[in-house]
């Protein structure tokens, strides 16, 4: 390995590889055992990094972690989350450190479960860093522009880092896949569906001075 104070000259085209273009960025809605839940629609994109982990569920799922724009192993992974209000992934950990920075509207981003939820909303460029072994998840809570898409940013550290939802989650996931196909398919009935958490949060945004288990942070 070459001396890291020995400075290089870099070709132009070698250069242009590690450029992305946001337009140009191939997002995916898949790939991930909550994917397909009505609540937690939303587009991973994969912009540096996060190559396949040779074990459990790549963090963008496995479809955008065979696809990154710029695809180097560096010690970190990049990528985007865009989502409409109410939408976001369910409780999960991460087995390297998770950092969120909020790019449009508004995120709330929730840690632990049950009687120990805590939570903060993130405006644009705020920011949040997530340790290993804390469940968390996050959510577009931008009400006042409904049906509108935002924008989140994830840093994850290592070069294959694991997403592991928690046992909550999954039985979630597994009640969704039980449930008939055209219960599924309506947007009333997923309307109904909203994870606790979720519910919650969409009411405290919407009506505010209610007082509900989850605390938020910094009050």
């Amino acid at each position: 390995m070459s001396d890291w104070r020995t400075v290089r000259n870099w070709p132009r085209g070698e250069m242009l590889q590690r450029v992305a273009r946001f337009k140009q960025l191939k997002g995916s809605d898949g790939g991930l055992p909550d994917s397909k839940l009505p609540e937690c629609r939303r587009k991973l994109y994969a912009v540096i990094g996060f190559q396949p982990p040779e074990t459990g569920d790549s963090p963008v799922g496995a479809d955008a972690s065979t696809m990154p724009a710029i695809s180097i192993a560096e010690g970190f992974n990049l990528g985007y989350c865009r989502a409409k209000p109410g939408k976001g992934p369910l409780m999960h950990n991460h087995d390297t450190n998770e950092t969120f920075i909020a790019m449009t509207g508004r995120w709330r981003c929730e840690w632990n479960e049950g009687a120990a939820m805590e939570y903060v909303d993130l405006e644009p460029y705020d920011v949040i860093s997530f340790p290993v072994g804390v469940a968390r998840r996050f959510m577009n809570v931008t009400w006042d522009e409904p049906g509108k898409e935002h924008l989140l940013m994830f840093i994850l550290g290592g070069n294959q880092p694991q997403a592991e939802f928690t046992p909550a989650a999954m039985q979630r996931c597994e009640q969704f896949s039980r449930e008939p196909s055209p219960r599924r398919a309506s947007p009333a009935a997923a309307s109904r569906r909203q994870p606790l958490s979720t519910a919650r949060s969409a009411g405290r945004a919407r009506s505010a001075p209610r007082r509900t288990r989850a605390r938020r942070a910094g009050r």
